[in-house]
């Protein structure tokens, strides 16, 4: 009987669960277990289960495109072996890294994403912290084309996973820069600098296993002592609630853009930049004010 690939990260669970209790205990001998709160860390928690959920659900529907396009459209038949597993997951880590970096600056995707970046603290609890929003956002149709180039459905779906699962380790304040593994791999200082809201750290560090990409196409911030990270998103969500934390940023971004005077404005706050919202809502006010001046 093969196994789901789907069911990676759950069967993955103890795994990190037993981090989590080492970081526990590190920070509790260090003095720092203000880094963790019970109230955030069940939060996220509950987000990691819904994510789940959404997530199962998702590749039931969608694994079957994935099917109809290898089997009908693939450009390559690879063999199995480690040569084309290495390329899967060198195309699955580049397409990771333009999802994540699209998901910053497309506020239809970064009203899922925000979920990730909501919480204060940075410790391994909050890579559980994802959305269930994901499967709307459309986060399934970033690695199409590597069905359309010959790599079979179940061996993307455990390859997006598994990239995910190394990524619960670079969620820690407990780990130090790590030398020259900083020039190629992602590691905690560089995503301890992601998650930050600093002006330099945001938009920077979308490396999901290869810190390349980010050096290549200009997006590396190192982190810096004299700038510590502090951790949440510039509209903070102020709550440990699971539900409003997932639907927070759906329900502003829908209201904004019903609201608005226009199709071309509509259009700029479902799909331009996050901070684009301010730059629309400016206008409206100034056009408001040029009326009631007339």
């Amino acid at each position: 009987m093969k196994f789901p690939v789907e069911l990676i990260l759950l069967a993955l669970a103890p795994v990190f669960l037993l981090f989590v209790a080492w970081e526990l205990w590190l920070f509790r001998r260090q003095g720092r277990l203000g880094l963790y709160h019970w109230r955030d860390s069940l939060c996220s928690a509950a987000l990691g289960l819904l994510h789940q959920g959404a997530d199962k659900l998702a590749w039931v529907l969608v694994l079957p495109l994935y099917g109809w396009i290898y089997q009908h459209h693939r450009l390559f038949d690879f063999s199995a072996g480690w040569l084309s597993f290495f390329l899967l997951f060198l195309g699955q880590d580049f397409l990771y890294y333009w999802f994540h970096r699209v998901s910053h600056r497309v506020r239809w995707l970064w009203a899922a994403h925000s979920v990730h970046h909501s919480s204060t603290r940075m410790n391994f609890t909050t890579a559980f912290r994802q959305s269930l929003m994901y499967p709307l956002a459309g986060m399934w149709a970033f690695w199409l084309p590597l069905a359309w180039l010959g790599f079979p459905p179940e061996q993307v779906v455990a390859v997006v996973l598994l990239n995910l699962a190394f990524q619960f380790f670079v969620h820690t304040q407990a780990a130090p820069k790590l030398g020259w593994l900083e020039y190629v791999f992602n590691t905690p200082s560089i995503h301890r600098g992601h998650h930050a809201k600093n002006p330099r750290y945001i938009d920077h560090n979308y490396a999901g296993v290869l810190v390349v990409w980010d050096r290549l196409f200009g997006t590396y911030a190192e982190e810096l002592d004299s700038d510590p990270c502090d951790y949440g998103t510039v509209k903070p969500v102020n709550s440990f609630n699971p539900l409003w934390v997932s639907l927070v940023e759906w329900r502003d971004m829908l209201a904004e853009a019903w609201h608005a005077r226009n199709w071309r404005d509509r259009l700029v706050l479902l799909f331009g930049p996050p901070e684009a919202a301010e730059k629309v809502a400016e206008r409206q006010r100034a056009g408001e004010a040029r009326r009631a001046a007339a």
